[in-house]
């Protein structure tokens, strides 16, 4: 791997929105414990940056990433997955606070399709493929392919796609709600980007409790649910967003958030 770019996650400002690149074209963006890594740490940072609302993360056009790194696995064993905690950085990603979009171009299998589901927004081009291809390499997704996956499309399509390898395309995948939209590959990233800057508009504050209020209805009852949405919504009357979004809403004008 001597002949690999250093960094395997490039990071680019566009506005207050930081575009992160998966950067491994050789190997099809297949991903490695050290671009994983890198991923993380840039999570971190960005996570910490108040100039940064939002994060786009893609690949190279006709690839997103087309699983993790096979030839990094097949030496582990079990003893050492297990107490290494193998693909705990991969768990960084799903806890970003700051709304996360993905920009898949062509494939998106395994560790790829897992690694664009654990994103709040989903655009495809036409080329795009979403796969669980695990069982082929007799093992299985072990970065929520079998959770994320079910909540989105359902038992009966997560279990084609886990135990028969089908492949969505990215038309299936929007008829099965996996995916947010469908774009023309020369425009996937400007509209992603363009989308990206209308959440960065927002009150950050507001848009970090909403996407906490999403993602806890497949943790909750209805109910239970109701009444987090609720406290949240209450909790917004506490900061300055509120009375500013309102206020502009009455008098006609457009707002701007500070984020208090």
């Amino acid at each position: 791997m001597g002949s690999e770019p250093e960094q395997l996650v490039l990071l680019e400002r566009r506005g207050s929105t930081a575009l992160l690149t998966l950067n491994r074209p050789a190997a099809k963006n297949a991903l490695c414990d050290r671009l994983m890594s890198q991923l993380a740490s840039l999570l971190d940072d960005l996570e910490a940056d108040p100039e940064v609302k939002v994060i786009v993360i893609t690949g190279q056009r006709g690839v997103f990433a087309a699983g993790a790194d096979v030839k990094e696995m097949l030496p582990r064993r079990f003893p050492a997955v297990l107490h290494e905690e193998f693909l705990k950085d991969w768990s960084r990603l799903n806890r970003c606070q700051k709304p996360t979009l993905a920009a898949v171009s062509g494939y998106a299998l395994g560790g790829g399709c897992e690694l664009a589901m654990m994103c709040d927004v989903i655009y495809a081009d036409e080329a795009a493929i979403f796969g669980q291809p695990e069982l082929l390499l007799g093992t299985m997704p072990g970065a929520g392919g079998t959770q994320r996956l079910c909540r989105a499309v359902g038992k009966a399509v997560t279990m084609e796609m886990c135990l028969a390898g089908r492949k969505l395309t990215a038309t299936e995948a929007l008829q099965a709600g996996l995916i947010s939209r469908v774009v023309p590959a020369e425009i996937l990233l400007e509209e992603a980007l363009k989308t990206a800057e209308k959440i960065a508009q927002l009150s950050s504050t507001a848009v970090i409790l909403c996407k906490r209020a999403v993602n806890a209805a497949h943790e909750m009852s209805l109910s239970a649910g109701l009444q987090y949405e609720r406290d949240l919504f209450y909790s917004t009357f506490a900061t300055e967003d509120r009375k500013t979004g309102m206020d502009a809403f009455v008098h006609k004008k457009n707002p701007t958030f500070s984020g208090k």
